[in-house]
Protein backbone atom coordinates (compact mmCIF):
# COMPACT_ATOMS: atom_id res chain seq x y z
CA UNK A 1 0.00 0.00 0.00
CA UNK A 2 1.80 3.37 -1.20
CA UNK A 3 1.73 6.17 1.74
CA UNK A 4 -0.78 8.06 -0.94
CA UNK A 5 -3.08 5.39 0.21
CA UNK A 6 -2.82 4.52 3.72
CA UNK A 7 -6.56 4.59 5.67
CA UNK A 8 -4.34 6.47 8.49
CA UNK A 9 -2.55 9.91 7.74
CA UNK A 10 -1.76 12.35 10.41
CA UNK A 11 -1.63 11.80 13.96
CA UNK A 12 -4.16 9.11 16.24
CA UNK A 13 -4.35 8.76 19.82
CA UNK A 14 -6.04 6.28 21.80
CA UNK A 15 -9.84 7.24 22.88
CA UNK A 16 -9.30 5.89 26.69
CA UNK A 17 -12.84 4.82 26.78
CA UNK A 18 -12.89 2.42 23.72
CA UNK A 19 -9.60 1.04 23.60
CA UNK A 20 -8.16 -1.78 26.14
CA UNK A 21 -5.10 -3.80 26.64
CA UNK A 22 -6.04 -7.37 27.39
CA UNK A 23 -3.91 -10.61 28.22
CA UNK A 24 -5.60 -14.43 28.32
CA UNK A 25 -3.03 -17.39 29.77
CA UNK A 26 -4.24 -20.90 30.45
CA UNK A 27 -4.98 -22.18 34.22
CA UNK A 28 -4.53 -24.77 35.58
CA UNK A 29 -4.59 -26.63 32.02
CA UNK A 30 -8.63 -26.20 32.25
CA UNK A 31 -8.90 -22.63 31.42
CA UNK A 32 -8.55 -19.35 30.36
CA UNK A 33 -7.66 -16.79 33.11
CA UNK A 34 -8.19 -13.00 31.59
CA UNK A 35 -7.30 -9.51 32.96
CA UNK A 36 -6.97 -6.21 31.40
CA UNK A 37 -5.58 -3.02 31.80
CA UNK A 38 -7.43 0.01 32.51
CA UNK A 39 -5.57 3.02 32.12
CA UNK A 40 -4.01 2.40 28.81
CA UNK A 41 -2.28 5.39 25.93
CA UNK A 42 -1.13 5.34 22.60
CA UNK A 43 -0.53 7.50 19.82
CA UNK A 44 -0.25 6.23 16.24
CA UNK A 45 1.55 8.53 13.61
CA UNK A 46 1.51 7.71 9.76
CA UNK A 47 3.48 10.18 7.70
CA UNK A 48 5.59 9.61 4.62
CA UNK A 49 8.09 7.95 6.49
CA UNK A 50 5.24 5.05 7.40
CA UNK A 51 3.23 3.99 10.28
CA UNK A 52 4.56 4.23 13.76
CA UNK A 53 2.43 3.07 17.14
CA UNK A 54 3.55 3.66 20.37
CA UNK A 55 1.74 3.01 23.47
CA UNK A 56 1.80 2.09 27.08
CA UNK A 57 -0.28 0.14 29.99
CA UNK A 58 -0.45 1.37 33.82
CA UNK A 59 0.08 -2.06 35.72
CA UNK A 60 -1.51 -0.70 38.74
CA UNK A 61 -4.52 -0.22 36.26
CA UNK A 62 -4.64 -4.24 35.94
CA UNK A 63 -8.59 -5.10 36.28
CA UNK A 64 -8.93 -9.06 37.03
CA UNK A 65 -12.33 -10.78 39.13
CA UNK A 66 -10.52 -11.70 42.52
CA UNK A 67 -9.65 -10.65 45.78
CA UNK A 68 -7.81 -7.07 45.81
CA UNK A 69 -5.17 -8.63 47.96
CA UNK A 70 -4.53 -11.43 44.92
CA UNK A 71 -4.14 -8.48 42.26
CA UNK A 72 -1.86 -6.34 45.08
CA UNK A 73 0.33 -8.81 46.10
CA UNK A 74 0.23 -11.80 43.42
CA UNK A 75 0.04 -9.97 40.30
CA UNK A 76 1.88 -6.57 40.90
CA UNK A 77 4.02 -8.17 43.06
CA UNK A 78 7.89 -9.31 42.03
CA UNK A 79 7.21 -12.86 40.20
CA UNK A 80 4.77 -11.10 37.88
CA UNK A 81 4.48 -7.44 36.69
CA UNK A 82 6.64 -5.58 39.80
CA UNK A 83 4.76 -2.93 39.49
CA UNK A 84 6.67 -0.89 42.36
CA UNK A 85 9.83 -0.82 39.94
CA UNK A 86 8.18 -1.25 36.77
CA UNK A 87 4.78 0.88 36.50
CA UNK A 88 4.20 0.75 32.80
CA UNK A 89 4.32 -2.41 30.16
CA UNK A 90 5.35 -0.43 26.74
CA UNK A 91 5.30 -1.10 23.28
CA UNK A 92 6.86 0.52 20.15
CA UNK A 93 6.27 -0.21 16.40
CA UNK A 94 8.45 1.45 13.47
CA UNK A 95 6.46 -1.07 11.05
CA UNK A 96 2.85 -1.33 11.34
CA UNK A 97 1.50 -2.81 7.71
CA UNK A 98 -1.82 -2.45 6.94
CA UNK A 99 -3.17 -4.32 3.97
CA UNK A 100 -5.99 -3.59 1.60
CA UNK A 101 -8.02 -6.20 2.91
CA UNK A 102 -8.16 -4.73 6.53
CA UNK A 103 -5.40 -6.76 7.97
CA UNK A 104 -2.87 -5.52 10.27
CA UNK A 105 0.87 -6.57 10.83
CA UNK A 106 3.20 -5.13 13.52
CA UNK A 107 6.69 -5.56 14.10
CA UNK A 108 7.91 -3.90 17.39
CA UNK A 109 9.33 -4.22 20.94
CA UNK A 110 7.00 -4.81 24.25
CA UNK A 111 8.61 -4.13 27.31
CA UNK A 112 7.88 -5.68 30.62
CA UNK A 113 9.64 -5.54 33.63
CA UNK A 114 12.09 -3.07 31.82
CA UNK A 115 13.02 -6.41 29.46
CA UNK A 116 12.71 -5.35 26.06
CA UNK A 117 11.79 -8.14 23.61
CA UNK A 118 10.69 -8.18 19.94
CA UNK A 119 7.29 -9.11 19.38
CA UNK A 120 5.17 -8.97 16.19
CA UNK A 121 1.22 -8.65 16.27
CA UNK A 122 -1.59 -9.65 13.77
CA UNK A 123 -4.76 -8.17 13.64
CA UNK A 124 -7.26 -5.61 11.91
CA UNK A 125 -7.99 -2.38 11.50
CA UNK A 126 -10.98 -0.04 10.09
CA UNK A 127 -10.26 3.19 7.97
CA UNK A 128 -11.03 6.17 9.98
CA UNK A 129 -14.49 7.95 9.47
CA UNK A 130 -15.99 10.95 10.72
CA UNK A 131 -17.72 10.77 14.23
CA UNK A 132 -20.93 13.02 14.97
CA UNK A 133 -18.76 15.66 16.29
CA UNK A 134 -16.86 16.51 13.33
CA UNK A 135 -13.33 13.95 14.51
CA UNK A 136 -11.89 11.10 12.37
CA UNK A 137 -12.09 7.93 13.96
CA UNK A 138 -10.60 4.56 12.83
CA UNK A 139 -9.42 1.39 15.12
CA UNK A 140 -6.61 -1.45 15.22
CA UNK A 141 -6.85 -4.16 16.99
CA UNK A 142 -3.41 -6.49 17.33
CA UNK A 143 -3.01 -9.69 18.62
CA UNK A 144 0.33 -11.60 20.21
CA UNK A 145 1.36 -14.26 21.93
CA UNK A 146 4.11 -14.17 23.88
CA UNK A 147 6.22 -16.80 26.89
CA UNK A 148 6.11 -14.50 29.74
CA UNK A 149 9.38 -16.50 30.56
CA UNK A 150 10.84 -14.15 28.36
CA UNK A 151 10.34 -11.11 30.66
CA UNK A 152 11.69 -13.07 34.31
CA UNK A 153 8.04 -14.36 35.05
CA UNK A 154 8.96 -17.48 35.65
CA UNK A 155 6.09 -18.71 38.27
CA UNK A 156 4.91 -22.28 38.31
CA UNK A 157 3.08 -24.60 40.80
CA UNK A 158 3.01 -28.32 39.42
CA UNK A 159 -0.07 -30.01 39.29
CA UNK A 160 -0.77 -33.03 41.74
CA UNK A 161 -1.41 -35.29 38.41
CA UNK A 162 1.89 -33.83 36.66
CA UNK A 163 2.01 -30.20 34.67
CA UNK A 164 1.76 -26.79 35.32
CA UNK A 165 -1.02 -24.55 37.60
CA UNK A 166 -0.31 -21.48 34.72
CA UNK A 167 0.34 -21.65 31.46
CA UNK A 168 3.78 -19.84 29.76
CA UNK A 169 2.21 -19.03 26.73
CA UNK A 170 0.09 -15.61 27.11
CA UNK A 171 -2.31 -14.00 24.37
CA UNK A 172 -2.32 -10.35 24.05
CA UNK A 173 -4.86 -8.30 22.34
CA UNK A 174 -5.17 -4.73 21.81
CA UNK A 175 -8.22 -3.00 20.44
CA UNK A 176 -7.58 1.00 19.66
CA UNK A 177 -10.16 3.30 18.92
CA UNK A 178 -8.18 5.96 17.34
CA UNK A 179 -9.03 9.57 17.23
CA UNK A 180 -6.97 12.08 14.71
CA UNK A 181 -5.56 15.11 16.80
CA UNK A 182 -6.38 18.46 15.42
Amino acid sequence: MSVATQPFTGTFVADPVHSSVEFTVRHMKVSLFRAWFDDVDARLVADEHGIRLGGAARVESVSIRSPREFREHVVHGAEFFDAGNHPEITVRSEGIHLGEDGTATGHGELTIRGITRPVTATGTYRAPVEDPYGSLRGALELTATVDRRDWGMDWQAPLPAGGDALGYEVQLSVHLELVKEA
